[in-house]
């Protein structure tokens, strides 16, 4: 049986503050037409410029993934890409009033929901599909991130994370080929230990970060002076450290870190534009080298 392209069978709006820059936006997902693949447009830019949602197109990988083309620059799109591409959507125009994507609450929950909410369209084109003959890989070795990906009659991932912690210990996360990505794996959240903090908002990121769209992974005691220091941070009545994590946390899955970078990888891999049958298999990834892995399949095909 030949996949038919998919769109969404209308139009849905979100409104939210971006993770980095803080800024409040508005972005409306429409429906597209066939071989339109996911175009993300600047609606707040004089001329309305556009840019497509691929991998030739990022150029920062900062705690996020960033695609530019002319004046049109989008922050922080994995989580949406990942909810779209892993629900079934091929084509869609994404309409921003701003510079970053809402990040919501730190997942892709909400987008997953949205998306089963609307319904996909089928549409009367085939789908394209990325012809995978041999092996690729991308390393660090320096970092222990790898990602690899051989040839297969279906779609895997396997994700692998270990960060010498003792809080999160080592983690995995695996995916199939029409698995349960709304309730397995759009409800992770984003995460950060707490002796990255300081050095983000030094480098002028995570303005819209707060305890409600993020994890924040404490490794180690911290002094009362340190505590107070997070209460006005993130000007909140009271912070507390409980089992390894700021505040009374819940973590919607033991390995939610894993489901996190599983959720990222499916939405940068969806910036190869098109779809392929493959075993994934990533060691410690992140946005960089999976964009990189992305683009070195572009240039190969």
């Amino acid at each position: 049986m030949i996949d038919k392209q998919k769109t969404l069978k209308a139009s849905s709006s979100f409104t939210g503050k971006g993770l980095h820059t803080g800024k409040t936006v508005t972005m409306t997902i429409l429906p597209a037409e066939s071989d339109n693949g996911i175009i993300f447009r600047r609606v707040d830019i004089e001329g309305q410029p556009e840019v497509e949602a691929l991998a030739d197109y990022v150029v920062d990988t900062s705690r996020g993934t960033t695609i530019c083309k002319n004046d049109a620059k989008v922050y922080t799109i994995e989580h949406i890409m990942s909810a779209l591409w892993s629900m079934g959507v091929d084509n869609a125009l994404i309409e921003i009033n701003g510079p970053e994507v809402p990040i919501m609450d730190g997942s892709a929950r909400e987008y997953a929901t949205r998306i089963m909410e609307v319904g996909l369209q089928e549409q009367e084109q085939d789908r394209h599909y990325y012809e995978l003959k041999e092996k690729v890989s991308f390393s660090i070795p320096e970092k222990g991130v790898s990602i690899d990906i051989e040839p297969a009659d279906e779609f895997t991932v396997s994700v692998e994370v270990d960060y010498n912690s003792r809080v999160l210990g080592v983690q995995n996360s695996s995916f199939v080929e029409k698995g349960d990505y709304k309730g397995e794996i759009a409800p992770c959240r984003t995460f950060v230990f707490l002796h990255e903090l300081e050095p983000l908002l030094n480098a002028n990121l995570i303005k819209g970060g707060d305890l409600e769209n993020a994890i924040v992974v404490v490794e180690h005691e911290i002094s009362e002076e340190e505590i107070a220091r997070l209460t006005a941070l993130f000007n909140k009545g009271e912070v507390k450290v409980t089992n390894g994590y700021l505040n009374h946390l819940q973590l919607r899955f033991s390995n939610e870190i894993a489901r996190h970078k599983m959720l990222d990888i499916l939405g940068d891999m969806a910036l190869l534009g098109k779809r392929f049958k493959g075993k994934v298999t990533a060691y410690r990834p992140g946005h960089y080298a999976n964009t990189e892995t992305m683009k070195i399949m572009r240039k190969a095909q």
